[in-house]
């Protein structure tokens, strides 16, 4: 992914549409738009708050050549025709499970957010859990590591969308940290 990308995905993650990053940037919204089509690069000290406000590592949006995933496919999906039957625990389970039953592994996760030092110790001081509590509520999707043959893929199933990236770089269904987040393997079994 170049820069613009991802700081472009970055910004959606945080929530925050161009002109509100602008603003909390104080500079325009042309400007930005400018740095996410790649026709521009902001200066050391945009570079250094842009991370902090993002979350992400100044290496992370300049280093192109960090690949985690590719391929990525999003499909609009209608949750509620879906129906809870066998193992599934519920109707994301039922649309991940209707779609990827011929997979040689499926393995439901758990999705923590990985905290910078800051939120960790914010998370510590006002009460443990609070931050990952309010990740959860922004983001309450569910989220399965599929092998089918050497490929892995990572899903996750909102309320609107199946999402589906193909790693780049096989991970440990056990424990494995992609993007902002760690995942690790739940307890239940979907095959």
């Amino acid at each position: 992914m170049t820069f613009g990308e991802k700081l472009k995905q970055a910004r959606k993650e945080a929530g925050l549409s161009q002109e509100q990053f602008a603003e909390k940037m104080s500079v325009s919204r042309s400007a930005v738009a400018k740095w996410e089509t790649d026709k521009g690069m902001p200066d050391v000290n945009n570079l250094k708050i842009m991370a902090q406000l993002l979350d992400v590592s100044v290496d992370y949006l300049l280093d192109e050549e960090e690949k985690l995933s590719f391929n990525e496919t999003k499909e609009a999906i209608d949750i509620n025709s879906f129906e809870v039957t066998g193992k599934c625990r519920d109707k994301r389970d039922a649309v991940f499970f209707m779609k990827y039953s011929n997979a040689s592994a499926i393995y439901p996760l758990i999705r923590k957010k990985k905290m910078s030092k800051a939120e960790w110790l914010t998370d510590f001081i006002s009460g443990p859990g609070i931050i990952q509590g309010a990740d959860y509520l922004n983001d309450s999707s569910s989220y399965y590591l599929v092998e089918s043959g050497s490929k892995q893929l990572l899903v996750k199933v909102s309320s609107d969308f199946i999402v589906t990236a193909e790693l780049a770089n096989k991970v440990d269904p056990k424990k494995f940290e992609y993007g902002k987040h760690i995942f690790k393997k739940a307890t239940y079994q979907l095959i």
